[in-house]
């Protein structure tokens, strides 16, 4: 297979970068190398390419910062993933782009499936359910995976950015009234190579899919575990209500996702968040420890 992979700098690309070489032959490009605010770009770079699989893990991804970017959000979030697609209907490609948990508004109190009627909060939420549309209505073949609270050993996410402060300060306060299940970045990128490793098999199958780690938790839950490995003296974990912690964009309550489907028709299921989350910080206490054995 000739792959595609955009977004080569974040943290599901650089994974894909990693994961997905075992397939075929990939070329993974960055803004630098694409960009998607650009539709003739992003057709030019097809038309020479002729891949076979394009697996888009570009997004506009700063969730707060999109209430007062709206037209950047739905530039990269909405338009770029419609022209991705189409391209892909061109030249008979599987499309497989990422969406959130965050096309839902978190009210329901079980674990979203994929026929939900989504109802978006955020301008971030509203820009990628756009773009999950987008791709469904340009007729190409495609498979849109929806992940939840991704995070990964490098790049900006939740769990470095706790780390971060855990080392500065002797209390944090985290959100516990708002539950999901961390996904990490090596677990969605693996998850893609077994797809589409079933896919270069025969499995045909297309449409919206569920993929999350197993279990659920919340914020502060989140923070406690990744706070529990760090050596003492460690700060305080206070739990506190979503209303003490006001942000520009509103968060669902509920952001579990069903995976049943994913798992039926491709045979995969994630591990718990936890076992995810303790491998991600295995593997940043062992660089981080080869960085002080090598300087």
């Amino acid at each position: 297979m000739r792959i595609l992979i955009t977004g080569r700098r974040g943290q599901v690309g650089w994974e894909l970068a990693r994961a997905l070489p075992s397939l075929g032959e990939v070329t993974a490009l960055g803004h630098d190398g694409l960009d998607l605010a650009d539709a003739g770009d992003i057709r030019a770079k097809i038309s020479a390419l002729r891949p076979d699989v394009i697996v888009n893990a570009a997004a506009y991804t700063a969730v707060g910062r999109a209430e007062s970017e709206p037209d950047l959000a739905h530039a990269v979030n909405a338009r770029a993933p419609g022209v991705l697609a189409e391209e892909a209907a061109r030249c008979d490609a599987l499309l497989v782009h990422y969406s959130t948990d965050y096309v839902f508004d978190g009210t329901k109190t079980s674990p979203y499936v994929e026929d939900d009627a989504p109802n978006p909060l955020s301008v971030y939420g509203r820009s990628k359910l756009a773009g999950e549309r987008a791709v469904q209505a340009s007729g190409c073949r495609h498979i849109i995976l929806r992940t939840a609270w991704v995070y990964a050993a490098r790049g900006k996410n939740f769990l470095l950015t706790i780390l971060r402060l855990a080392a500065e300060r002797p209390e944090l306060r985290v959100v516990d009234d708002q539950f999901g299940a961390p996904t990490s970045a090596p677990s969605i990128a693996g998850a893609t190579a077994a797809i589409l490793d079933a896919v270069a098999r025969g499995n045909g199958a297309q449409g919206v899919f569920h993929l999350a780690a197993a279990g659920r938790t919340t914020w502060h839950g989140f923070a406690t575990l990744v706070v529990g490995g760090m050596p003492p003296p460690r700060p305080i974990v206070l739990a506190i209500p979503s209303s003490e912690y006001p942000t520009a964009a509103r968060r669902p309550g509920n952001s579990c996702l069903d995976t049943t489907r994913l798992s039926a028709t491709f045979g995969i299921r994630l591990r718990d968040w936890r076992e995810e989350a303790q491998r991600v910080l295995t593997d940043l206490h062992a660089t981080a420890t080869l960085d002080h054995h090598e300087r």
